[in-house]
């Protein structure tokens, strides 16, 4: 059963419930509803099954229930599906909201879609079922235009070349869109004072607003000593000068360029460029603004909760709006503990790229090296027992490098997988020719814009060479993404309930954290495994190659 639903912006909405076979209209009247959380909570539990819900955004609406306590197990996000239907098209920048797809059924004016901030961290003030976002025009029937817009969705899959695979890219892209929701409110566990432990034990005290910290302090003014003269190392005009000043000429200040000269400068500016990029990134400032104490006696428990943005990636990895969720640095990783009775469970996909390209290409050679725990470590004996060159040997070849070292490694992979390597150059080589490419479900790379200015440019041969090198990376990346995405969507069917704050916590790229009591802590890692096979049958059937998950259970992040 699909139910659509539409909120009214005062905690009511409206809801209609939609035929499985051709949804055009609701087959029972629309009903108006007070309480739309309760009106939820009631349907995800009438049936055997649960419901599918429509709506316009998922971003907008589920935040607001998932706060009332209420968590649904399906959806289907009509702004994420817009944005994949159109992207198959080539029609990326087209905007996508439901108001945009009515729009463009009536021939109307396209509205743009509305802009959302950056996250605000704890500073954001939820508020329930926030106005209407989805751009239709006034006085619009809200839930007619969900209803006809989710039609036409569905009409225009079935029209495609593989319906199916669109259907399921839809499917856990929405689902992903709830999972990042649920772990925007859960929030990962974070000790504030073992933060603040780290940053003092790394930068020294904290310093007053506007100075440097004490370790920062010290490295600027021996950097001043070196070269002689005050230099602010915050400064990349100033640090440029002061190379030049002590006889070393750089084109940039970038890490890998400073590396390259050899002298007593330069191991200074580098250490300070390291502590710099942890005291702005992730210092007291952004410790303040994204991590909300919890309240309690004990030890002080908070929560980071970052704000996802699903698809953010043309490949389809997510990003975030602030917090740096997807990059938290080894050197903090000591403050994301468990709390008290409680456990961190995390999956990790190792090598999930080269088995991805196994899975698609259908090369039995590199199947049969996938189907092993370590697929590297079966390619070494192919080049002299050396797992190392095994796997420089087998990137270069999905990443197009042909130089250096890669060179004769990347021949050998050309002769023992030869499907595999014709899957990726194809891919270059439409890139190359500015085409579009599309992963194993039907997401497509973005079409490259004025292709005859770009080939009659000086640099022509150049920028087709690049292009090529993102459709080739395309097709592995954009895939690994979508099985990651149904990884998640699995993991939300499998792991067994837990308390508030428990779950998925943590999701980035390939790796996957979770926050459960001590005693389902097994129960969870064995719904890892189930999901992991499920995973890898949903996306590929009947396949050899396997997509082992590396899983461990710890109080804390920094021993995983």
């Amino acid at each position: 059963m699909r139910i659509a639903v539409v909120a009214d912006g005062d905690g009511g909405g409206w809801l209609a419930e939609l035929g499985e076979g051709s949804p055009t209209t609701p087959v029972a009247p629309v009903r108006r509803v007070g309480d739309l959380a309760e009106a939820v909570r009631e349907a995800e539990h009438a049936g055997t099954e649960p419901p599918r819900w429509v709506w316009a955004d998922t971003e907008d609406l589920y935040p607001d229930l998932v706060r009332a306590g209420v968590r649904v197990a399906r959806c289907h996000d009509v702004a994420l599906t817009e944005a994949l239907l159109l992207g198959y098209g080539a029609r990326h920048s087209e905007p996508h909201s439901l108001g945009a797809a009515w729009a463009r059924l009536h021939d109307l004016p396209v509205p743009e879609d509305p802009t959302r901030p950056l996250g605000e961290g704890t500073a954001a003030q939820p508020a329930l079922f926030e106005a209407d976002r989805s751009t239709l025009p006034p006085g619009t029937d809200r839930i007619a235009a969900l209803v006809e817009v989710h039609s036409d969705q569905r009409t225009r899959m079935a029209k495609l070349p593989e319906p199916g695979r669109m259907a399921l890219l839809a499917a856990v892209e929405s689902a992903g869109a709830l999972a990042a929701a649920e772990m925007s409110h859960d929030g990962l566990p974070w000790r504030p004072d073992v933060h603040d432990q780290v940053l003092t034990e790394i930068l020294g005290a904290r310093p007053r607003a506007g100075e440097r910290p004490p370790v920062l302090a010290d490295l600027a003014a021996r950097i001043g000593e070196v070269v002689g003269h005050e230099v602010n190392p915050d400064s990349p005009a100033q640090v440029l000068k002061a190379m030049a000043w002590v006889g070393h000429p750089v084109e940039s200040t970038r890490s890998w360029v400073l590396e390259a000269v050899d002298h007593p400068l330069v191991p200074l500016l580098l250490r300070y460029k390291e502590l710099a990029r942890l005291h702005s990134a992730n210092g007291w400032a952004w410790l303040e603004t994204w991590v909300r104490e919890l309240p309690g006696e004990g030890p002080r428990l908070g929560r980071f909760r970052p704000d996802y943005v699903v698809g953010g990636v043309v490949s389809g990895r997510w990003a975030t709006r602030g917090g740096g969720a997807l990059q938290i640095p080894k050197s903090v990783r000591r403050a994301v503990r468990a709390d008290p009775g409680w456990v961190l469970v995390r999956a990790d996909a190792g090598q999930l790229e080269p088995r991805v390209l196994a899975a698609v290409s259908g090369d039995d050679a590199l199947a049969a090296a996938a189907a092993e725990e370590d697929l590297y470590a079966r390619l070494a004996v192919h080049v002299g027992d050396d797992r190392e060159r095994a796997k420089i040997g087998l990137l270069a070849a999905m990443y197009g490098q042909t130089s250096g070292d890669a060179a004769p490694l990347l021949a050998t992979m050309r002769r023992l997988y030869p499907r595999a390597l014709e899957h990726v150059d194809s891919a270059a080589r439409t890139g190359e020719g500015g085409g579009i490419v599309r992963s194993w479900l039907g997401r497509t790379s973005p079409a490259p814009g004025d292709w005859a200015a770009t080939v009659a440019a000086t640099d022509g041969d150049r920028r087709r060479r690049a292009h090529g090198r993102f459709t080739r990376n395309f097709v592995v990346q954009a895939t690994a993404a979508e099985w990651a995405l149904v990884l998640l969507a699995a993991l939300r069917q499998e792991i067994p309930k837990t308390p508030e704050g428990g779950g998925i916590v943590f999701f980035v790229h390939d790796e996957v954290v979770l926050h459960v009591p001590e005693e389902l802590a097994e129960e969870t890692v064995r719904a890892i495994v189930r999901a992991q096979v499920r995973t890898r049958e949903i996306l590929f059937g009947d396949t050899p190659v396997r997509f082992p998950l590396s899983v461990s259970v710890t109080d804390c992040y920094a021993d995983l």
